[in-house]
């Protein structure tokens, strides 16, 4: 069977841009050991395990990664969304098969085989303050016929980083606390009227001048600008009327969706496609249309 393949190059989040590269891994260490009041030291233990152009499920692929046995998988989300442990138990599915053929395992005898622990956290940046600072969404609450048991069960931990605990747990790990600080700046810039581009400008600049995340506002700005976008974009988007058009089959509710989406200019056609489940030829039928 062909595997399903992404028909763009992926465009990076903001925090996969600062824990989810080799060179960035000294961050990627402190937040987890800010995590789990741990204190490992050497980079070399850590092994990144990101699975690159996954787009076939809609997940962000923020930063997947190996340590002490552990299979963990990072994530951040600005909007709640209940369904996640469903996506991550599809996001672990290919990582594991990535394991077992990456060390020539084998599944079918009978001896076991021992894999490693899975640890999935989703950081929450949203403004939903009901949410504790640990949420635990459990894959059994998606069943429609409810288990007593505790059988087939996948964990989804949401840590609530706008929280009191999770803004000390921002001020353990420092490359953690200036990303939030820069998310909560443009947050502020777009309640203060200024429209998204700018919004994310002003922030930039400013974290320049506070010299956030080491200089990597100044080094990469560009990107940076993209990264800030494309995480605003699908937040943009989820708040639109559109999953409940598509969940009653309305191809009109997609099709008002995509010209809002066009008319923004902020996505290629390539992304309102993916996000309208609209085939490509039909959104570029529609940007031609609007021109």
């Amino acid at each position: 069977m062909k595997e399903n393949t992404p028909n763009r190059k992926y465009q990076d989040t903001l925090f996969r841009t600062i824990f989810g590269r080799e060179e960035h891994k000294p961050w990627l260490l402190k937040l987890y050991n800010a995590l789990n009041n741990s204190n490992y030291q050497n980079i070399d233990d850590l092994s990144l395990t990101t699975i690159e152009n996954v787009v076939y499920i809609k997940m962000k692929n923020d930063v997947s990664f190996l340590l002490d046995s552990r299979m963990n998988l990072f994530e951040h989300q600005s909007s709640y969304n209940p369904n996640m442990p469903l996506r991550g138990f599809f996001y672990f599915a290919k990582l594991y098969q990535n394991y077992v053929t990456t060390n020539d395992i084998s599944v079918y005898n009978s001896t076991l085989k021992k894999i490693p622990t899975p640890e999935y956290i989703v950081f929450y940046t949203g403004d939903d303050k009901k949410l504790d600072f640990i949420t635990e969404l459990k894959l059994t609450d998606a069943f429609e016929i409810p288990r007593k048991d505790k059988n087939f069960e996948w964990t989804c931990k949401v840590i609530n980083l706008t929280s009191e605990k999770g803004k000390e747990l921002n001020k353990k790990c420092k490359p953690l606390y200036d990303y939030c600080s820069f998310i909560a700046k443009v947050k502020q810039n777009r309640k203060d009227g200024m429209t998204l581009g700018e919004a994310i400008n002003q922030a930039v600049d400013w974290a320049i001048e506070e010299n956030l995340l080491d200089g990597l506002f100044k080094r990469e700005r560009s990107q940076i600008m993209g990264d800030v976008l494309t995480e605003f974009d699908e937040e943009l988007f989820l708040r639109t009327n559109f999953q409940d058009g598509k969940e009653e089959g309305a191809h009109e509710t997609a099709l008002k969706n995509a010209r809002n989406l066009l008319k923004m200019n902020l996505l290629t056609p390539e992304q309102i496609a993916q996000a309208t489940e609209l085939p490509l030829q039909e959104i570029l039928a529609l940007k031609n249309s609007l021109q």
